[in-house]
């Protein structure tokens, strides 16, 4: 369910869904950041995630009506059996690591390639390095995290959940790029359906009700009367 106010109005028409998912290693911020996007929210005492869970959130990009549902799961290796369902359907991700932990980003690579194994190949990813706040504690350099977003095709930005930095802007940059994808795929949809190489819109004859297909005309000439 979309929540009221600027996060979405209940009976809202809904242009399209698309399905988001947060992964990476346990406690570097995933429901935090989730929290903050979907309720702008932060809560100090948040316990780990149990299974899965998802939030959404009623937004317009281009002026249509886009939900944006952001799946969470734990990052604890005793859940990793609810993998494929948990991809299945996401069109983009948020690959989550903690600047202050190096093992996280060090784990990047291999939750990089179970996303890559289970998800759809055009799937729109962005990596993301939590607790910018905590600057003094960092252990893992921008550059770093910068070079293998630039060699995987990733889109990269460091966040702060605490302080609602950036947050904002990473879920938006995946969700604009979704719909720039998918508007481009309707597009070239669209422009296939009429083989002759005319534009559909003006061939009122290419239009099929289902069910209530005209018989095949005898012969041409007699579709020529104006």
């Amino acid at each position: 369910m979309s929540r009221g106010g600027s996060y979405g109005e209940v009976g809202q028409k809904i242009d399209y869904v698309f399905k988001v998912v947060l992964i990476g290693d346990s406690a570097v911020g995933k429901s935090q950041l989730l929290a903050r996007f979907a309720r702008n929210e932060f809560n100090l005492d948040s316990k780990a995630t149990i299974g899965v869970e998802f939030q959404t959130r009623t937004l317009q990009i281009d002026a249509r009506t886009v939900k944006a549902q952001i799946w969470d799961t734990a990052g604890q290796e005793r859940y990793r059996a609810v993998t494929s369902a948990y991809y299945r359907g996401a069109v983009g991700a948020m690959l989550v690591y903690d600047i202050t932990k190096r093992q996280s980003f060090d784990h990047v690579t291999r939750w990089l390639e179970e996303l890559r194994g289970h998800a759809d190949k055009n799937i729109v990813i962005m990596l993301i390095g939590n607790k910018s706040d905590l600057g003094t504690l960092r252990v893992v350099p921008t550059e770093d995290a910068k070079e293998f977003a630039e060699r995987e095709s990733l889109f990269f930005m460091e966040t702060s959940a605490l302080e609602s930095t950036n947050v904002e802007d990473a879920f938006m940059t995946v969700l604009t790029e979704i719909y720039r994808i998918v508007s481009k795929k309707n597009l070239v949809a669209n422009e296939e359906t009429d083989s002759s190489g005319n534009s559909s819109l003006l061939t009122g004859t290419k239009i099929v009700v289902p069910g209530q297909e005209p018989p095949a005309p005898a012969k041409a000439s007699c579709c020529m009367s104006s």
